[in-house]
């Protein structure tokens, strides 16, 4: 379970729900970052995330977490689901599944 990733991706919803506001959604999520727990994610990963998934019109940050870590890697996104490439159009360079084993 990426904890850190559901707070934010609950936050985000929260945010385009008109619920509260940018500002007061970091404010929840600063004390789930001080925590002294090795999670996927961290500050740089989740801003690239918000702001990819708001760039994009999504409703959550999963699908942002990925292409934010593959942006940040600069790397390409390989998935076997074809949904998710689909879905992101040109944000991040797409790879086959044969391209892992080159």
């Amino acid at each position: 379970m990426l904890l850190r990733s559901q707070i934010l991706s609950a936050l985000y919803a929260a945010v385009r729900a008109q619920a509260m506001d940018r500002a007061e959604a970091r404010a929840q999520l600063d004390p789930f970052r001080a925590l002294n727990l090795r999670l996927l994610g961290d500050r740089v990963l989740q801003k690239t995330a918000w702001d990819i998934a708001a760039q994009l019109g999504r409703d959550d940050t999963a699908e942002a977490e990925y292409l934010a870590l593959t942006l940040l890697q600069a790397d390409a996104l390989v998935s076997l689901d074809p949904g998710p490439a689909a879905r992101i159009g040109a944000a991040v360079p797409l790879a086959d599944y044969d391209a892992l084993l080159d």
